[in-house]
This record gives structure tokens, sequence and C-alpha cells, in this order.
């Protein structure tokens, strides 16, 4: 057994693309409209899905915004370093949360950026 891929509802698909793609460096795998059902899936990853987890992106077509809850908690990606990665996603039009620096209690170093629709993602740094 294995994750295949993490699910999260977006409001405007070509702008969520945009950010994984663009701000973050994933690659669009597949995109799949879904006309009966009103909807479509896109799914965005560091690598291809036999590889490894990626998230699905789904667009149910006419909603723009979702609340978000407060069971789910964030996305973590391993970056180089964190602060560097932040600073990337700044020139990128993208919101830093929370800046790179240990975390509470501990010493890893994370970071913490948001995408379009507020689905927050960790940056955790690799230890050099």
């Amino acid at each position: 057994m294995r994750i295949l891929h993490t699910m999260l509802r977006v409001g405007n698909l070509e702008r969520s693309i945009a950010f994984y793609t663009e701000v973050l460096g994933m690659k669009l795998l597949r995109r799949t409209d879904y006309p009966d059902g009103k909807f479509t899936l896109a799914f965005v990853g560091y690598q291809d899905e036999q590889d490894g987890a990626v998230i699905e992106l789904t667009h149910n077509w006419g909603v723009e915004q979702y609340d978000l809850g407060t069971g789910f908690g964030h996305i973590a990606v391993e970056v180089d370093h964190a602060a560097e990665a932040c600073e990337l996603v700044r020139q990128k039009g993208g919101s830093v949360i929370r800046e790179a620096g240990p975390m509470k209690h501990g010493t890893t170093v994370i970071a913490f950026v948001s995408d379009p629709d507020g689905y927050k993602i960790e940056f955790i740094q690799k230890k050099h």
C-alpha cells in the first residue's frame, strides 16, 4: 500500500494550477473535465504518480470558494533552504505566512506559505 494523492477543492483551477506549477515548481501531470458531473480534476506533483504521492486539485464548476474548516493542517514539502524557498514564493507573488526558522520546541527549520485558496504548505528544510 502507498499514498496516491491528497485532494484539495479549489475555487479557481487555473489560479491554483499556476500556483503549484509556477510558484512551487510542480508539474501538471494530468487534467480531466467531467461535464456530466460538472467538475474538473487536475493532478500536480514533483514526480510522476507511479513514483510518489501527488496533489489532486478538484474544481467543482460554479463554486468559487470553500470553508477550509479546522481539520485540515497542511501539505509538507522538503526544500534545500527554507528562507530561499520563501523568497522565491514571494518573488512569484505568493504569500509567506511564517518566515523560515526553527520549529517551536525543536531545531528543524520550517516555514509556511499559503496557496490561493488558503491551504497551508509547510517547507521543511533538509538537514545539511
